[in-house]
């Protein structure tokens, strides 16, 4: 699944069938494109506005592109919330609860979701439409509460279920609903199991032609997942899963990390039979990690997918597919882990460029080594041999690696030289802002 709406980062045609391409070369069988609104709806001509909307010819292109590639084109969209997109227009504001999240039981919204669903009948053969309704939390706390006083959110939230899958099933369809928000409002919280013998009274009020999908991402553990997966058949059986690699929030991949989840969530979901699975590569705040530099969690996952587990056997056959060895491309997730440290999930590479050496913010995250740190991951960045498709991906990392270099303690530096009166470190400082003016010109054009 890409995310092709978030930080307005729609994919263009060449771009997306250039990537379905390489998901059909590795056996893939199903894609998806998340869609906020980033598609045209029929009679909304503000809806995906100004934001790269695929067209309905577009949408039918890619379609069949999927088709001819033996895979299923599943639409992706949203029916609840995440619809920030939408807000900026008056034509919606009478349809919003609060935030981004629709107003439930306006007719008027119902008509909005009835006319997606006409534009994807139209360029979609699936019987599969992925509805969202993902983390609405604060539902009917906003107009619905003005309108109609304080209400049982997890009736109405299942109120608007059964509206949507009406709609759906005009259409012959069956919808995908996340599963985080029964977990949020008939349970402990969104990332807390529901006991086994929880109130299923909303549950089964649930109409047919509704499935719910699992999606957990940030604990690279086998009992985490399983508890999850085991958790959300209780809302419906054969719930759906759907992992993620790690691209949100950051300027640079992290692949070791994905790595490690997508073997953990593959051997939950074979422990439970699940049939269903897919990874989501999301855009969050920016959507400024490109999508390709994700590609050795895509195949690995792949390869899992048909068995293959041997270490050793997955690098060859990536590097006899893609032409670049798989050490090489690992390389790209150096910004996050400077010199080799592990550091999670804190994203360096994005603070730290992001960093305001006057104020300091994130200065304390420093440990002094990473103006070298950065240096060797630029040097190493630079040594991986040239390759014409995916050489820009190394040229983007090494450039921010460069930036990074005089940047990641600038402010650090600044603040010791300034409070010891030193002005011949300042002098020396001010030629180091000159520096990093110049590498981020460099790493803006990479």
């Amino acid at each position: 699944m890409f995310d092709v709406s978030q930080g307005n980062a729609a994919f263009n045609m060449k771009t997306v069938k250039h990537i379905l391409r390489r998901c059909a070369l590795m056996g893939l069988n199903m894609a998806m494109l998340y869609c906020e609104d980033s598609f045209v709806a029929q009679n909304q001509p503000y809806f995906g506005y100004m934001r790269g909307r695929y067209s309905i010819a577009e949408m039918q292109q890619i379609n069949a592109y999927c088709q001819a590639k033996g895979m299923e084109l599943i639409p992706n969209i949203q029916t609840l919330a995440h619809l920030n997109g939408i807000v900026r227009w008056p034509a919606y504001i009478p349809m919003i609860d609060q935030k981004d999240f629709l107003l439930v039981g306006d007719e008027k919204v119902y008509e909005l979701i009835e006319d997606m669903f006409k534009t994807i009948s139209m360029t979609h053969t699936s019987k599969y439409v992925h509805v969202g309704m993902d983390e609405a939390v604060g539902l009917g706390r906003g107009k619905y509460q003005d309108i109609h006083g304080i209400c049982n959110v997890a009736e109405m939230f299942v109120s608007h279920i059964k509206r949507v899958a009406e709609i759906a099933k005009k259409y012959d369809k069956t919808i995908l609903v996340w599963g985080d928000m029964f977990h949020s409002l008939m349970g402990p919280g969104k990332h807390e199991n529901l006991p086994e013998d929880f109130d299923r009274t909303i549950c089964d009020q649930l109409p047919d032609n509704v499935e719910i999908v699992c999606w957990e991402y940030d604990k690279p553990t086998v009992e985490f997942y399983d508890g999850r997966i085991k958790s959300h058949n209780r809302i419906r059986e054969n719930a759906w899963y759907t992992g993620a690699f790690r691209t949100w929030n950051a300027l640079t991949p992290r692949n070791k990390y994905s790595l490690q989840h997508i073997k953990a969530v593959m051997t939950a979901c074979e422990m439970n039979g699940v049939r269903d699975l897919f990874f989501a590569i999301w855009g969050n705040d920016g959507a400024e990690c490109a999508k390709y530099a994700m590609l050795p969690s895509l195949f690995y996952a792949a390869q899992l997918y048909k068995g293959i587990t041997d270490e050793e056997q997955i690098h060859r056959a990536f590097e006899e597919k893609f032409g670049i060895s798989w050490d090489n491309y690992m390389l790209l997730d150096l910004p996050d882990s400077p010199n080799g440290r592990d550091l999670g999930l804190y994203t360096a590479d994005k603070y730290l460029l992001f960093n305001d050496p006057f104020l300091g913010l994130m200065d304390s995250t420093l440990d002094g080594t990473e103006g070298s740190a950065y240096a060797l991951c630029a040097k190493k960045l630079n040594q991986v041999p040239e390759n014409k498709t995916y050489g820009y991906l190394f040229k983007t990392q090494k450039t921010l690696a460069e930036v990074l270099e005089i940047k990641a303690d600038l402010g650090d530096r600044t603040r010791k030289a300034y409070e010891s009166k030193d002005l011949q470190a300042l002098q020396e400082i001010i030629k180091d802002y000159d520096r990093v003016e110049e590498r981020l010109e460099v790493f803006y054009k990479a």
